[in-house]
């Protein structure tokens, strides 16, 4: 198991260790004061990457070679100038910059592909890099494929790639998430792309329109590293889930007790294990009936449990965002943070919640190490 988990925040990163059962502690903090957005921590060979949004002064990723004890900055995804004439805009009438707003997804390549890092971004721009972070490469075939001009914002005003999924059977295959957008494969490291959406339903578009690959709001998207043909997505209105690696989408239904949520985390050796944090969905954005609860299937979705014991079940009104749902590789310790500055633990599997601490700033992501 991992015994250790970083929390990106509202004002820092924050490194917590666990130190027996039932007890972690906050050990260090890094850019305290900063929006910390984002943060990886490579497998390959134990860097960290912190992704600042500094608002109106722009996104930052930093560096890490000692877990926190010393940072560099690195380079950024930057975009090309926008050709003369060309005033984008997306089916929302949007006009679309084309700058840097926000690094929205960091993942790692595999160990075979050392120093290969990918970005999701604000506003819609996936790229890679192959020299840990140095520089940045846009990858054209997705930004100029004609499909991306009828992306929406969805939660941001702008679309953004929010999951990024490295096939372990293959680094060049790679499948991304859009909000709102669906889903995209490569086959062939970022050069041609297909969507893959197909199955997901948007209830809030007009019926002709419902099943659009292109238009769909997916708000998560996770692969199973063991059965990498498995996907599962919590999208705006549903839980939906892939058993043919990509091919199609079954919508899973009546999830308890909402089916809106943000955070969706799978078994790493069981496809058929996975966990959502439902919330109460549009203009309130809040647990139902002030109840944190997670929802667990562990038969593919035909039957969900309520994982409440520790959780707050009264008066709570935490949000948990796409990436603040975390599971380490053993599959039995989860760990997630909310927008009221909470983070809870488990050590087995959900039945149990323990309270890490209730006064961090914002949390927006949480992974462990």
């Amino acid at each position: 198991m991992s015994e250790l988990m970083l929390a990106s925040t509202r004002k820092g990163l924050f490194a917590i260790r666990r130190q027996e059962l039932g007890k972690w502690r906050i050990e260090g903090v890094s850019f305290l004061g900063d929006n910390v957005s984002l943060a990886l921590a490579d497998p390959r060979d134990g860097s960290w990457y912190a992704a600042l949004d500094h608002g109106h002064f722009g996104a930052k990723l930093h560096r890490s070679p000692d877990q926190g004890a010393s940072w560099t900055e690195v380079g950024v995804p930057a975009y090309p100038a926008r050709p003369d004439g060309d005033e984008e805009r997306n089916a929302m009438g949007q006009v679309i910059p084309w700058k840097l707003i926000r690094i929205w997804s960091l993942e790692a390549g595999l160990p075979g592909q050392p120093g290969v890092l990918w970005a999701g971004t604000l506003p819609g721009g996936l790229f890679r890099s192959e020299d840990r972070g140095d520089s940045w490469s846009l990858l054209r075939g997705l930004w100029d494929h004609p499909d991306r001009r009828n992306w929406m914002g969805g939660g941001a005003d702008y679309p953004g790639i929010h999951s990024i999924c490295v096939d372990p059977r293959d680094g060049d295959r790679v499948t991304v998430g859009v909000s709102t957008g669906g889903a995209w494969r490569t086959e062939d490291s970022g050069t041609t792309w297909q969507v893959c959406s197909r199955g997901m339903r948007a209830e809030y578009l007009p019926p002709e329109k419902a099943y659009d690959p292109v238009l769909q709001d997916a708000h998560r998207i996770v692969q199973c590293p063991a059965w990498p043909e498995v996907f599962w997505s919590q999208h705006h209105n549903g839980v939906f889930r892939s058993l043919d690696d990509c091919g199609s989408w079954e919508e899973i239904p009546e999830v308890p007790p909402s089916v809106f949520g943000f955070a969706v985390a799978v078994h790493p050796a069981d496809p058929m294990t996975a966990w959502f944090v439902p919330a109460v969905k549009d203009e309130r954005r809040v647990p139902l009936d002030g109840k944190v609860v997670v929802a667990r299937t562990q038969d593919g979705g035909r039957n969900f449990q309520l994982l409440t014991r520790g959780l707050p079940q009264s008066h709570a009104y935490d949000l948990v965002y796409r990436h603040a749902l975390a599971i380490d590789p053993s599959g039995d310790r989860l760990a997630f943070g909310s927008t009221t500055g909470a983070l809870w633990v488990t050590e087995n599997g959900g039945d149990d919640w323990i309270t890490v601490s209730e006064h961090l700033p914002p949390v927006y992501a949480v992974l462990f190490v």
